[in-house]
């Protein structure tokens, strides 16, 4: 049973996720992630299975739910991830794109996914996305040549049921969103400063987030540095 406080709500940004939660797990640094973040195989499990096994901050979440997921076998001897589940599979949707941080470093990779039913490329679309993300070994300048290296041991997924918004992450809840514009009329000083600390007034993150793609995947290169192409071919594509 959660100790959380009532009106808590769990809403990392894309930085935290990967620079906080995500490193402290790879490197095993802190006990304690678990309890927050759980290590689940997300694609042995349908998504409405999920919930459940989210960890503490985010099991009473009705919207979005975090998992660790470690890398598959298959992956860690070179082949392509299986994104099948007992009825349906994972659709790779839109561009790559790398997660910056705040201080317009890139510090991971990030790639969205679609649940289908069925089998494809017949499935039926769901209203369940993911997103994905995936470590740098180290962090690197936007305007950087130099190839970064990922840490593939575990990636950090998002799972979470599609609103309707044109951002669905690091957004206010809806609730939330109505009582600070109701707020900011009344009062603008006073709305701005009770404002939630990791989003601005209008919406968006106020720490690091990803560009506008969001897709990818993480193969490497033969030199082990990060291959921008093969991350977008290494996907089997299903076209409706």
């Amino acid at each position: 049973m959660s100790d959380l406080p009532p009106g808590f709500r769990f809403y990392p940004t894309e930085e935290e996720l990967l620079n906080f939660y995500l490193r402290n797990k790879i490197e095993n640094t802190r006990q304690d992630m678990e309890r927050v973040i759980p290590a689940v195989d997300v694609y042995s499990y349908d998504p409405v299975q999920l919930p459940p096994m989210s960890g503490e901050a985010s099991i009473q979440d009705p919207e979005q739910w975090f998992f660790f997921c470690p890398r598959q076998e298959r992956e860690a001897q070179g082949g392509k991830p299986a994104r099948t589940t007992p009825s349906g599979y994972w659709k790779a949707t839109g561009s790559p794109s790398y997660v910056f941080s705040s201080r317009n470093q890139r510090i991971g990779v990030k790639k969205t996914m679609v649940f289908y039913t069925g089998r494809a490329p017949y499935g039926t679309k769901t209203k369940w996305k993911m997103n994905e993300y995936k470590a740098f070994e180290e962090a690197s300048s936007s305007t950087s040549s130099t190839p970064p290296r990922l840490r593939n041991e575990f990636s950090v997924c998002r799972v979470y049921i599609k609103s309707g918004t044109l951002r669905s992450f690091d957004r206010r809840p809806s609730a939330a969103v109505a009582m600070n514009t109701d707020q900011s009329q009344r009062n603008p000083e006073a709305s701005s400063s009770s404002a939630n600390p990791h989003v601005q007034a209008d919406g968006t993150s106020s720490q690091g987030s990803s560009s506008s793609g969001d897709d990818g995947s993480q193969p490497l290169a033969a030199d082990g540095t990060f291959d921008w192409n093969e991350y977008i071919n290494s996907e089997p594509f299903f076209w409706e």
